[in-house]
């Protein structure tokens, strides 16, 4: 038997409906993911296409691509009440208190309509002092909305960004059918953990969701938390995805696995860039550097936790790195920076879609001051709208990279 939330915001605790009508949960009701895998208990999306996935035995990038950050459901109803099954894996840490639970958001029209959680689920219990992981199992849940307009709509389910999830079932008291895409811009965007939604508040509100609602654009965020590595099976994922738009973000995560030097470095972003260009040779492409991480911009890594206050449910992290050791070619993010900026403007003489934005323009030090990363590495909620918010305004606005052609 499924749980059914109780006293969780958004969640209607109303008595169901009887005559429900259950929908087959398929790709033209999905938006965001590349793939869409069979499993025991449903699907389950996913953010890579298999042949990227089996490309990579990486635990952390397995994780991170099955995270469904920025994939929702969409579809045309005049349903009142909805209710999706789903299992989810989520992530808890011994010795320090439970994470809070993912966010369903619920989109009517575009606006704003409820939020909810499933109980039940699969936990991954982590200890971060020796690596180790335990998967202990637990039963599929349930998230419902109810009190929905009676009139044709659009309704979204923004699935959480921070829980694997298996979608289950589908139900609803009225008949649903395929949104129609519309004539929306596809922005198509890469990049670490800040990107995937790491700390936002729920998951049309990480930062590229935030942004994509003010540039009218649909996204699909290829954020991969701790792997935006400039691996080619993710340049070739971007190449082989239709956009309109692309947006990468490089170098946060490089840094954090101390994963190469210098002399690679700039090989291996012509090589992811080439890539894309293969298959989007005019589509406006636009780099961006890191934002402002204080403990790496002149410090390597590798990013190492700092346990003093976990047990208060305040893990953070340090630099572990030496900054002597930018001598001998190791990265830092003020490195990176630099080395981007000479690599676009290089490539821009040939390339005049290829565009670079300054991360330190979406948060810098000022940001900072204000509002300051609250374990070293990722922002908060307040920070993600203050990311999408400038995002928005400098790429999407008159002046920007994906300024929209009709705009004077």
């Amino acid at each position: 038997m499924n749980d059914r939330p109780d006293d969780v915001p958004g969640a209607s605790t109303a008595a169901p409906a009887t005559d429900w009508i259950t929908t087959p949960i398929s790709t033209d009701l999905l938006r965001g993911a590349l793939d869409l895998e069979r499993t025991e208990h449903g699907v389950l999306p996913h953010r890579l296409p298999a042949r990227a996935r089996a490309q990579c035995a990486d635990g952390q990038l397995a994780m991170a691509e099955a995270q469904p950050s920025g994939v929702r459901l969409v579809f045309r109803t005049r349903a009142t009440a909805v209710e999706l099954d789903a299992l989810r894996t989520k992530n808890a840490y011994v010795g320090a208190p439970p994470r809070p639970d993912g966010v369903y958001d619920l989109l009517v029209d575009g606006l704003s309509a409820g939020q909810a959680s499933v109980t039940g689920g699969n936990v991954l219990m982590v200890d971060m002092t020796t690596g180790s992981a335990e998967m202990r199992p637990g039963p599929v849940g349930t998230v419902r909305f109810s009190g929905l307009p009676d009139r044709v709509k659009d309704v979204e389910i923004w699935l959480p960004y921070n829980e694997i999830t298996q979608l289950v079932e589908l139900r609803t008291d009225a008949p649903v059918e395929p949104l129609p895409e519309g004539d929306r811009r596809k922005w198509l965007h890469h990049g670490s953990s800040i990107s995937h939604g790491s700390d936002a508040a729920s998951p049309s509100t990480t930062w590229p969701a935030l942004a994509s609602s003010l540039g009218g654009v649909e996204l699909t965020n290829l954020g991969l938390a701790g792997s935006a590595l400039l691996d080619p099976f993710t340049a070739r994922a971007l190449r082989d995805t239709p956009a309109d738009l692309i947006s990468v973000k490089i170098g946060i995560n490089l840094v954090n696995t101390d994963l190469m030097r210098v002399r690679a470095f700039g090989p291996a972003v012509h090589g992811f860039l080439d890539t894309i260009r293969e298959g989007h040779p005019t589509t406006p492409l636009l780099v961006v550097s890191p934002v402002l991480c204080p403990i790496h911009e002149d410090t390597p890594g590798p990013s190492a936790p700092d346990f003093s206050n976990l047990s208060a449910g305040r893990l953070q992290f340090k630099a572990s790195g030496d900054p002597a050791e930018r001598a001998v070619g190791k990265l830092t993010l003020n490195v990176i920076r630099d080395e981007l900026v000479r690599l676009v403007k290089q490539r821009a003489a040939d390339d005049p879609n290829l565009h670079y934005l300054d991360g330190r323009d979406l948060y810098g030090e000022a940001d900072f001051a204000e509002l300051p990363l609250p374990d070293q590495l990722h922002p908060d909620a307040a920070t993600h709208r203050r990311i999408g918010e400038r995002f928005a305004a400098l790429a999407f606005g008159p002046a920007g990279p994906f300024a929209a052609a009709d705009r004077p």
